[in-house]
């Protein structure tokens, strides 16, 4: 079992028709879990896990993309602002190798620049205290990570070939 890991952009084939898609927002203390519907139009906001060891972290991930039945992963990729990758991309792209033998799940990388600062912008306009948003800002992240992935896909199976 080892799932393909791919831009997000190329996944498209290796997709059932249906199935929620799993996004995730990879930190270094917390990993923010999205889902969305089965159709892939909304996601949302699942889980946000405390990371211990990578293992423990997999099989949280793992155990919440069954319960969803879960079609693939979209996992956020921190690219630069110039668009080079620096430590954090490379463990993302470390976690998504590690990953992909864990699951034959298809594993989509997704730019992912600056989505916490637009969230957190989000979450203090909704006058969310510092200490709700630290609960739920990896989770809204993973979220909008998700809808920007899905906005992408709809747009590629839009377009004619």
């Amino acid at each position: 079992m080892t799932a393909v890991v791919l831009p997000l952009v190329e996944i498209l084939p290796h997709l059932s028709a249906r199935g929620a898609l799993i996004g995730l927002d990879l930190g270094t203390k917390t990993i923010g879990v999205a889902a969305s519907d089965p159709d892939r139009r909304l996601a949302a906001g699942v889980a946000t896990i405390a990371r211990k060891a990578f293992t423990a972290d997999a099989k949280a991930v793992v155990a919440l993309a069954a319960e969803r039945q879960a079609a693939g992963f979209v996992l956020g990729l921190p690219l630069n602002m110039d668009g080079t990758e620096g430590p954090r991309a490379q463990s993302t792209r470390a976690f998504a190798r590690n990953f992909a033998r864990l699951t034959d799940l298809p594993i989509g990388l997704w730019d992912e620049r600056l989505s916490t600062a637009a969230v957190e912008r989000d979450l203090i306009a909704a006058d969310m205290s510092r200490a709700k948003r630290a609960k739920v800002i990896d989770q809204h992240a993973a979220a909008f990570i998700l809808q920007g992935a899905l906005d992408r896909l709809a747009r590629l199976r839009a377009s004619p070939a």
